[in-house]
């Protein structure tokens, strides 16, 4: 009888301090509960689930849940634009905005042609570990592309490939505008333009005349002469570099038929 004691009794108070945490554990989940909006949840559904990071979120969910509890835009997916935009509206009971498509666009025209390689680089094949080697550049500009191919290495669409020319080319067909190659390139070569931008400055030298011709026969000078020919004023120069502002081009190409180095870019359109 006392060995029946010694087992049944802690056993039976172990049973019913179980049955008691169990239901007090019950209780707390039900009176702590994090009830998630509905909307995550149908926006997320919605998404194209590319999870690109182009709208500034930690890919699709960290958006739906940012457009519900962060007020992020309705229109920030390029992957699954405006029509995807017009369904995350409807949802949240909002207008949909416009929708600009963007493409990628490489500010460069430093080829090995244009732009003669100055040193052959030996270490890992990534743009970002040869930035960090003084010197690590190839080409003779600073301010040019590597080449090294981490901008397509990056591209989950195959929007990129590496041309003959030492150069990234992009399919503006396939490119969704989702700026990852952006974010990647350590030189700030790549740009996000409207898909239907057809004047662009592919340069990204900050330098003067002499010192761009030194390095590079493509690059921008600094001249001013795009500038004075732009009917709208759509150009300004920007540090040396001539900048066109996409909402006020007119596409008339009179700065592209004036530029002396031809840096000036037009039929660019998608």
């Amino acid at each position: 009888m006392d060995i029946m004691h010694v087992f049944v009794t802690p056993l039976a108070l172990m049973g019913i301090m179980g049955g008691i945490f169990g239901v007090l554990l019950a209780i707390a989940s039900i009176v702590f509960m994090v009830h998630q909006d509905e909307r995550i949840g149908l926006i997320r559904a919605a998404l194209p689930g590319a999870n690109c990071g182009g709208c500034g979120y930690p890919g699709c969910d960290g958006y739906a849940s940012g457009v519900v509890n962060d007020g992020a835009p309705v229109n920030k997916c390029s992957v699954g634009g405006a029509s995807v935009a017009a369904k995350i509206a409807s949802i949240m009971g909002v207008d949909a905005g416009e929708s600009v498509p963007m493409r990628a666009f490489l500010k460069c025209k430093g080829t090995c042609e244009a732009s003669p390689r100055q040193l052959k680089y030996d270490g890992i094949k990534d743009c970002r570990s040869a930035a960090t080697i003084p010197g690590g550049s190839p080409n003779s500009c600073p301010f040019g592309c590597i080449g090294l191919g981490t901008c397509i290495s990056v591209c989950n669409f195959g929007a990129l490939s590496m041309g003959d020319d030492g150069l990234p080319k992009v399919d503006t067909n396939k490119c969704v505008g989702c700026g990852a190659c952006v974010a990647a390139c350590p030189k700030g070569i790549f740009t996000l333009i409207p898909k239907n931008a057809d004047v662009v400055v592919a340069c990204n030298s900050h330098w003067k005349g002499p010192m761009v011709k030194s390095v590079c026969s493509a690059g921008c000078i600094g001249c001013t002469l795009c500038t004075k020919q732009c009917p709208v004023q759509a150009i300004e120069m920007v540090n040396d570099l001539a900048v066109i502002d996409q909402s006020k081009c007119i596409k008339c190409g009179k700065c592209a038929s004036k530029c002396p180095a031809k840096c000036i870019k037009t039929g660019e359109k998608a």
